[in-house]
């Protein structure tokens, strides 16, 4: 579940202003290569207003003069819609730092055409447009495993890429970035695409009854899919979660159908609430999924249910390959890289900010954790720079590094930044976690709870966790033990995974729910697959709890 938590974190910062399933906007979000395909999608969609797009535009248009230069000139295309969340690459832009590329190759009539890349101390982004000629409008089009080749340990880390469709010139401008980059001035190296794929919505009447506690399963036989089963569960009064399975027959599919329920209430969408994830990897290899929607919007009136799915109408196979000579040369002269050693909060070392790397398009801090087991605690992160306020993201661990959060600041336009501007780190919404995965010899820090008389009958526990309530719910349906936990205090975080007994013998609860640390929702459900006897002793690993008005504020530079 931890390593599940902080490969999904990402996508949740990045694409939080987007809701499943908004598929034209789908394969805009991030793709990391080093996780599952569903790992950290980011949508291009949000919108920010504020950016001085016509100085941006009267800078490029000067890339036709520096056209004689070896490598690097800014060229005249107009990025403006891709690029309003990367305040930075339009920072470079405008100040001609982009690297002109102009390659392209064509096949079976789509046209990838390479035009800028962005090379500095923090990031390599390469802009490209993508012409598939004549699309129609069903159409939603995607290039899948972009990759930077010949890069030190080969393939180069934390890539993504995404695309953005241009109605006014019929063509989709693309955006790929990778965490390499060059460790000499100038590098060779190989940007690669194995497919370039087209794909249609598609939808199957689904008869679900939420009404029913019971799994239900439907057959499918549609775009590699064989069955899905679905179990309802009330999470209070407010929400209804749905639990899904899909198994597949083609598990390549898996990669493109993003199966998910859509339901209709009187013939109008109902739109599911934030917090579902989807594409999680069953027991046996299933597609699982968890969707929330408000309990009132799937009760009464005439509510129908759908499956939605993507089916793949066309496939440009690749590899399609372009040889490249990337430099950060010309962005070195903006880059600043200050060791920092400051502890994140006052008098304690647990969190350290260990050093700081200001490039012109990005802001990169680290910090190390003496525990490689807690994630970052904080879930809210800005700078403070010479009067502007920029909000982070956290990214991945760096490779072999656990111990390691990195975040990053978009820089915006008309931001300088020298060692003299005052840098301040603010951190918001404190969550704590209590107890870790490890196995001590002793396990003090395991609290025992007993299950006893356990049947088909619902029954519930009141523990006591730290001074908040927690209220367990443990049932049999069928041969299936489930245990639901949660609590009516917000500032209660949740039980993260449950587990029958200790040692070698334990028996492993698996969760049915994803919760993200200071998601707001402490509800969870753990369930035991054939369970035997009626009673159990349940422990847990580690719950966690919230603190919204924390705040920590560390001066970086004075």
């Amino acid at each position: 579940m931890k390593k599940l938590e902080n490969m999904l974190e990402h996508q949740l910062n990045e694409g939080q202003s987007v809701t499943y399933p908004d598929f034209e906007s789908m394969w805009e979000r991030i793709e990391h290569k080093n996780t599952t395909s569903f790992h950290a999608r980011m949508s291009s969609g949000s919108q920010k207003q504020g950016r001085n797009w016509s100085k941006i535009a009267l800078v490029s248009s000067f890339s036709v003069l520096l056209a004689a230069a070896p490598v690097y000139a800014a060229v005249h295309y107009n990025w403006d819609t891709m690029l309003r969340e990367k305040g930075g690459i339009q920072a470079a832009l405008a100040q001609n730092l982009g690297q002109k590329l102009d390659q392209s190759v064509t096949k079976d009539g789509v046209t990838l055409k390479l035009h800028t890349a962005i090379v500095d101390e923090n990031r390599t982004v390469i802009l490209f447009t993508l012409d598939v000629g004549q699309r129609q409008d069903s159409e939603t089009w995607r290039v899948t495993e972009m990759t930077l080749k010949g890069t030190e340990g080969g393939n180069s880390s934390g890539e993504y890429n995404y695309l953005n469709w241009d109605e006014k010139n019929q063509i989709y401008n693309g955006y790929f970035e990778s965490e390499w980059t060059p460790e000499k001035d100038t590098v060779n190296v190989q940007l690669v695409t194995n497919d370039i794929q087209a794909f249609s919505e598609q939808s199957l009447d689904l008869p679900l009854d939420i009404h029913s506690t019971e799994t239900q399963s439907f057959p499918i036989g549609q775009e590699g899919m064989r069955s899905i089963e679905v179990k309802p569960f009330t999470q209070g009064q407010e929400k209804m979660l749905f639990s899904s399975a899909i198994i597949f027959d083609q598990p390549e599919a898996k990669e493109w159908a993003y199966p998910n329920i859509v339901g209709y209430k009187n013939g109008t969408l109902i739109n599911s609430l934030p917090g579902g994830t989807f594409g999680t990897p069953g027991e046996k290899g299933e597609y699982t999924a968890q969707q929330y929607f408000k309990a009132e919007d799937v009760s009464g009136g005439q509510t129908t249910y759908k499956l939605q799915y993507m089916k793949k109408e066309k496939d440009v196979n690749g590899p399609l390959s372009f040889d490249l000579q990337l430099s950060k040369k010309q962005m070195e002269s903006g880059t600043i890289k200050t060791s920092l050693n400051l502890p994140l909060e006052a008098g304690e070392t647990d969190y350290t900010l260990e050093n700081m790397v200001v490039s012109p398009t990005q802001i990169r801090v680290t910090v190390r954790s003496k525990d490689i087991d807690n994630g970052f605690p904080y879930k809210k992160y800005a700078l403070e720079v010479a009067g502007k306020t920029l909000e982070g993201n956290l990214w991945r661990s760096p490779e072999g590094e656990p111990e390691l959060t990195v975040l990053r600041f978009e820089r915006p336009v008309d931001l300088e930044i020298t060692k003299e501007t005052p840098i301040t780190f603010v951190a918001k919404y404190k969550v704590t976690q209590h107890g870790s995965y490890k196995i001590t010899k002793n396990n003090d820090d395991k609290i025992p709870l007993l299950l006893t008389n356990i049947s088909q009958k619902k029954q519930t526990i009141i523990q006591q966790l730290n001074g908040y309530p927690v209220k367990w719910t443990y049932y049999m349906q069928g041969s299936d033990l489930y245990v639901e936990t949660g609590s009516e205090d917000a500032r209660f975080g949740g039980i993260n995974q449950t587990h029958i007994g200790l040692g070698k013998e334990r028996i492993l609860g698996k969760p049915l729910t994803v919760n993200f640390a200071g998601d707001g929702n402490n509800k969870a459900i753990d369930v035991y697959k054939d369970f035997k006897g009626t009673e159990a002793t349940i422990y847990m690993f580690y719950y966690t709890t919230d603190d919204p008005d924390k705040e920590t504020r560390v001066q970086i530079q004075l």
